[in-house]
This record gives structure tokens, C-alpha cells and sequence, in this order.
């Protein structure tokens, strides 16, 4: 019975999330799940986008700047490098996982990545990564601090 009022409870706050994600104006919060979407909604490792949204989080808190600031630093994250905003989150918004990374963005922060600040696809080889500490790897996404 009390498993049964657990999964009514999280499929109601996943509907409302979606509400939410769904409105008309973009949000700080439509910029993070999109940031989520386009760096990782293609992962399907336990974690993937949350190790993502970690990221973003440190680094908020390290640069005393926003959430969505971060996401929109130049060359920060690889999905915003071109293309235009309105055009990324439309992509972003139309993605099958657009209601998780929402509900991503809206819970509280987990930590996968163990402090992790840093992160790159496994195919590529970035200039700092020598000098930062791999804390884990998930899925295609190796991740530093």
C-alpha cells in the first residue's frame, strides 16, 4: 500500500514538473535542463545528466555566478558553442527525456561525481584535463576536479 502511494506521489510531481517545463517563457531553469539535454540526454548511464547538472552547480557555487550563467559561459559546455539560444532550447524542449532533465533541475543535487567541476566526452583529449583528478567516469563522460 505504501509503495503504491510512493508511485502516485512521484508521477504526480513528474505531470507537474512537465507543466512547468512546458510554459511558454524560457526560464534560468529551461537553460540548465537543456544544458542537461544536450551534453547527456543521449546517455542512458545511471547518472549521466545528473553528473552533468553537478557540474553546474559547482561551478556556480566556485564562480558565484548563476545556474544558467554558467551553462551560457563561452565554451563552457560544447551544446551552446553555436546555434542560437532559441533555437537550442527548442531542440532541447522536443527531446523525449525534456521532463526528466526538469525534474533534474529541480531536486535536490546528488553526488555522482564526487565534487566534480570538470567533464569531457572520452573521444577527446582537453588541454586542462592533465592537471585536475578523475573522479569518475559515467557512461562516454569522464569528470575532474
Amino acid at each position: 500500500m505504501n509503495y503504491r502511494i510512493v508511485e502516485v506521489v512521484f508521477y504526480l510531481v513528474i505531470i507537474a514538473f512537465a507543466f512547468v517545463c512546458a510554459s511558454e517563457a524560457d526560464t534560468p531553469q529551461d537553460v540548465i535542463a537543456a544544458t542537461l539535454i544536450l551534453e547527456s540526454g543521449g546517455e542512458y548511464s545511471l547518472g549521466s545528466m545528473q553528473a552533468v547538472h553537478e557540474v553546474i552547480v559547482n561551478r556556480s557555487i566556485k564562480r558565484r555566478i548563476s545556474k544558467a550563467e554558467v551553462c551560457l559561459q563561452a565554451y563552457q559546455f560544447s551544446c551552446w558553442n553555436t546555434g542560437t539560444l532559441a533555437s537550442k532550447l527548442a531542440i532541447a524542449k522536443r527531446h523525449p527525456r525534456w521532463t526528466e532533465a526538469c525534474v533534474i533541475v529541480a531536486s535536490k543535487v546528488t553526488n555522482y561525481t564526487k565534487g566534480a567541476d570538470h567533464y569531457h566526452a572520452d573521444y577527446c583529449e582537453p588541454y586542462w584535463a592533465k592537471h585536475k583528478t578523475v573522479t569518475v567516469v559515467i557512461g562516454r563522460h569522464i569528470f575532474y576536479r
